[in-house]
């Protein structure tokens, strides 16, 4: 099958996305163990312990009339990550999370990577959220976007 092509797709018809994967994941009984022993709900972190979760969002997405799922990587930055102390997985996250979404995606659907913000601003003069500069930002977005 020819791979289709997005620009072709949205000038054809309205294409829709998927539904917010972290509001989706709110709603499952999740336990600390499937976050891989986490305190807290790095979402993230389920693309490593529990993918089988993340497909079956995706699959839910898409039967619901999806044409683009979106990758659970909204907070996968190095930046975000390093909160949970998941920074050195930065790559394998990002690269899974698209692996997971293509499989469920299937050859006639697209994925869409997602990218979140940092909750830092380079412009602030408050020493919490101006800790990082736009040339780090640059750094950590384009390794997010390579994975």
């Amino acid at each position: 099958m020819a791979e289709r092509d997005y620009l072709s797709a949205i000038s054809d018809h309205i294409v829709v996305f998927d539904g917010g994967m972290g509001a989706t994941l709110e709603m499952f009984d999740l336990t600390q163990e499937d976050y891989g022993g986490l305190l807290g709900k790095c979402h993230e972190a389920l693309v490593l312990n529990r993918p089988d979760v993340i497909e079956g969002v995706h699959a839910s997405m898409l039967e619901a009339g999806a044409e683009v799922v979106e990758t659970d990587t909204f907070q996968a930055s190095r930046v975000k990550l390093d909160e949970w102390g998941l920074a050195d997985h930065t790559e394998e996250i990002n690269v899974k999370a698209a692996e997971i979404a293509r499989k469920a995606a299937g050859p006639d659907r697209f994925v869409a990577g997602s990218i979140g913000p940092t909750g830092h601003l380079p412009a602030s003069d408050d020493p919490t959220l101006g800790q990082i500069r736009f040339p780090e930002l640059v750094t950590v977005f384009t390794e997010q976007a390579g994975g």
